[in-house]
């Protein structure tokens, strides 16, 4: 019988939720792991340590394609780091655009609640949003 724990077991951890599991299965992230007479899958300490790469991935904002990448070049110790440098320079890249955003954001929102008492009916927060040619972003 093939040594391993199943998907629940995993699930606890690797942090992942069992759909999410099934679905990085799915997509190919995650080989299927060998299953029991009874259908149920076992998974080993390298698919353990895959999810958590993975996890810890997602939590640092990266997509799966990147990830997909990263674990291809995971598999090639020997191989120069300039590629995974690349793909964690362009999330550093995708990061600092979304901050750009979320300024720009915050000070609009900011801009519109400089004035609270007054009537809905001069509320800069409905203007503002009423007319988006006044919005800044």
């Amino acid at each position: 019988m093939t040594q391993g724990v199943p998907i629940g077991e995993a699930s606890r951890a690797s942090g992942i939720k069992v759909p999410t599991i099934r679905y990085y299965e799915q997509i190919g992230l995650l080989a299927a792991p060998p299953r029991t007479e009874g259908n149920r899958r076992l998974y080993d300490a390298s698919d353990l340590r895959r999810l958590r790469f993975i996890r810890h991935a997602r939590e640092l904002g990266f997509e799966i394609e990147p990830i997909r990448e990263l674990l291809a070049l995971a598999g090639e110790p020997d191989r120069p780091c300039a590629s995974t440098d690349r793909i964690a320079a362009a999330h550093l890249a995708d990061i600092d655009h979304k901050i750009a955003r979320l300024t720009t954001l915050r000070a609009e929102v900011a801009r519109m609640t400089e004035c609270s008492n007054h009537s809905a009916a001069v509320c800069r927060v409905i203007e503002v949003l009423g007319d988006h040619g006044q919005s800044v972003s």
